[in-house]
């Protein structure tokens, strides 16, 4: 609950990653799906991704850039709060205006109170149990975390194979045109979380915080609701596996720069701990 409070008292740079997240990403990201041309179920998974909310991989790079852990943890918090009913409402809203995405959205008959129903469970009841068990049992918290950690990165990984492997024919055959979308995409969301901390004058850890908060989106959750929602359509499928796969590196690559050139303070790897 303490990063709750902690946004409370300092909202304008949660505001700050909100606005960027759930308003100028989707944006941009339809956007970008025009310019290049993306069609159907390719176009509709980078909007999907993009209307992901961050995962806690921000929270890591983030310290390992050298940045302020404590409000990546906050930004990420509320950011999750906020998806459980922006996300199902950006899908359907920006996947209607696409001019051929639309069509696949109606073939499947998307119902955003169904996706918010599938994100509640996703997200919103392990956040909500979570929560309270760090609360009312910190000990416990403290030891499932060294096992919650590893489990849930090997999921994502099974995932992401699962995803590639059951569309093998469509990865081959349009891997290069992914490739190019997720890396432009994956630039441009990174590049977004850091002009606009520099544009809204955060302080340095703040503005590392917000460019991995805006920059790294939930792609296993991309991947479930495509599983759930879209019978695991190809395309969708392998832009989202892709970006799981690909917002790491280079979010390692961005963590990597920053470290050289500040390091991490003790104090930052203090919060950490």
């Amino acid at each position: 609950m303490s990063d709750f409070r902690r946004a409370v008292r300092r909202p304008w740079a949660i505001l700050v990653a909100v606005f960027a997240q759930f308003l100028v990403l989707p944006a941009i990201t339809f956007v970008l799906t025009l310019l290049l041309d993306l069609r159907g179920s390719l176009a509709l998974g980078l909007i999907l991704v993009a209307c992901c909310p961050p995962g806690n991989v921000s929270n890591i790079l983030t310290h390992r850039a050298g940045g302020d852990v404590a409000m990546s943890v906050s930004m990420t918090s509320v950011g999750n709060v906020l998806a459980i009913f922006l996300m199902p409402v950006n899908v359907a809203f920006w996947g209607s205006l696409h001019p051929t995405g639309r069509d696949l959205l109606r073939e499947i008959e998307l119902s955003p109170l169904s996706m918010l129903a599938e994100i509640l469970l996703v997200i919103g009841l392990p956040f909500v149990v979570g929560i309270y068990l760090s609360h009312r049992f910190p000990r416990f918290a403290g030891k499932a975390r060294r096992v919650v950690g590893p489990v849930a990165t090997l999921g994502l990984a099974a995932v992401i194979v699962v995803g590639v492997a059951n569309n093998w024919a469509i990865f081959t055959a349009y891997i290069g045109l992914v490739v190019v979308a997720v890396f432009v995409h994956d630039a441009l969301a990174l590049l977004l979380g850091y002009a606009i901390g520099r544009a809204a004058r955060l302080p340095e850890g703040s503005v590392k915080a917000s460019t991995f908060e805006v920059g790294i989106r939930n792609a296993g959750l991309g991947l479930l609701l495509v599983f759930s929602f879209f019978d695991g359509l190809g395309g969708m499928a392998l832009v989202a596996a892709w970006w799981g796969i690909w917002d790491i590196v280079a979010g390692l690559a961005v963590a990597a720069v920053w470290k050289r050139r500040t390091g991490v303070s003790p104090e930052v790897g203090a919060a950490v701990a």
